[in-house]
């Protein structure tokens, strides 16, 4: 039997498994530019843990009107997959999926990125066979920090929620996982990271995902 104290783990992708930040920046800014948004002065984390819906909402009024939503995001979606190619792994994401497989630990994603940037993402680091299932944006009706792309994940592998460790780098994601009655841990990626309201506050924060294994031991 597993001495991993959760019977299941939960991964956001962007940010935690995938280093994909960036490339979701760039094809936001691209998108934009096609339409003439200049948004090259925005900071990189404005948007990180947010779906695109919220984003589409947030630009609206600076976009032109005969831009469609779906439209738009088709765009982001090429300029992503244009680049998908160049995408990494987190440090340690990779060693650590695949000694949590070795444990018997189940393995599930939700994301708040669309299916195709999904798939696409488990593909370039290789882990796509690991995962018991998969959740995107376009399988809920709401994203995070709903809970619902959460729930959902634990439906998939049969798991009660509370038996499962939500791990992610967004207090957006956080609310999520919380909301959806898993314990979560926030990889901080070396620093202290935000500070949280009670219903963002993470039960661990990490500096590095292996510390995942040592969790609550």
């Amino acid at each position: 039997m597993s001495a991993f104290p959760w019977k299941a783990v939960a991964w956001d992708i962007d940010g935690t498994l995938v280093d994909s930040e960036p490339l979701h920046h760039r094809a936001l800014l691209a998108a934009c530019g096609e339409h003439g948004l200049d948004l090259r002065g925005l900071p990189e984390t404005t948007f990180i843990g947010m779906h695109l819906r919220d984003v589409w909402a947030q630009l609206r009024p600076r976009l032109p009107e005969t831009l469609a939503e779906a439209q738009f995001h088709g765009r982001i979606r090429h300029h992503y997959a244009a680049g998908a190619a160049g995408l990494g792994a987190i440090a340690g994401a990779v060693e650590t999926i695949r000694a949590l497989d070795a444990l018997g630990v189940a393995q599930v994603c939700a994301s708040n990125s669309g299916r195709a940037v999904v798939d696409a993402n488990l593909a370039a680091i290789d882990v796509t066979a690991l995962m018991r299932g998969t959740v995107s944006l376009d399988d809920v009706v709401e994203g995070k920090p709903a809970p619902e792309p959460y729930l959902r994940a634990a439906r998939l592998i049969g798991t009660d929620p509370a038996d499962i460790l939500a791990v992610e780098d967004s207090l957006t994601g956080v609310r999520a996982a919380r909301a959806a009655g898993m314990q979560v841990a926030l990889l901080s990626h070396g620093a202290d990271g935000p500070p949280a309201g009670a219903d963002a506050a993470p039960h661990f924060r990490i500096a590095a995902l292996e510390e995942i294994l040592r969790l609550g031991r």
